[in-house]
């Protein structure tokens, strides 16, 4: 696996090798051992399914306590997926990233404990899988508004301009 630590502190792109040929592809998703010693010691308790519709925007959600890391893939389709940085004693405190993750590569992102986090829809559907470090805490869930101007987040918007959101 390749790891590639993005401009926002401690979250990582994973590039698996993927091994294809004419019957179709093999790749990795999961290895602990390689996880903790090239990403981020810690465990996973929940895994975590989402089956969206193109222009849906999820996010940016994040849990007070305890906070949540997510490692993220998706399963088909493609999303925009976006990292922001709410840890306030973190250097990149308020800074965002963001990546596309295509069922195609295969490719995750790792989003820490301490982050929010969303992802726009680009495909006519998309299916996304997260593992999370912690259990889903209810009282405990937050959001940042997606369009905050405050972050400056460059969503790829189509030309509509228009996104679905969850009331």
């Amino acid at each position: 696996m390749k790891v590639t630590r993005l401009a926002v502190r401690d979250v990582c792109l994973i590039e698996p090798q993927v091994f294809g040929d004419a019957r179709g592809f093999f790749l990795s998703t999961w290895d602990d051992e390689e996880f903790r010693r090239h990403v981020a010691d810690v465990s996973f308790v929940q895994d975590n399914s989402s089956h969206s519709v193109k222009h849906m925007l999820r996010g940016l959600h994040y849990q007070l306590h305890p906070p949540q890391g997510k490692l993220v893939r998706v399963v088909s389709g493609s999303i925009f997926d976006v990292a922001v940085d709410i840890r306030r004693s973190s250097p990149t405190f308020g800074q965002w990233v963001g990546t596309v993750l295509d069922a195609a590569d295969g490719r995750q992102l790792w989003i820490p404990p301490g982050f929010a986090h969303g992802f726009l829809v680009l495909s006519a559907r998309a299916d996304v899988l997260y593992k999370c470090s912690t259990l889903y805490d209810h009282p405990g869930d937050r959001s940042l508004a997606w369009n905050d101007p405050s972050l400056h987040i460059d969503w790829p918007i189509d030309e509509r301009g228009a996104v679905l959101l969850s009331p």
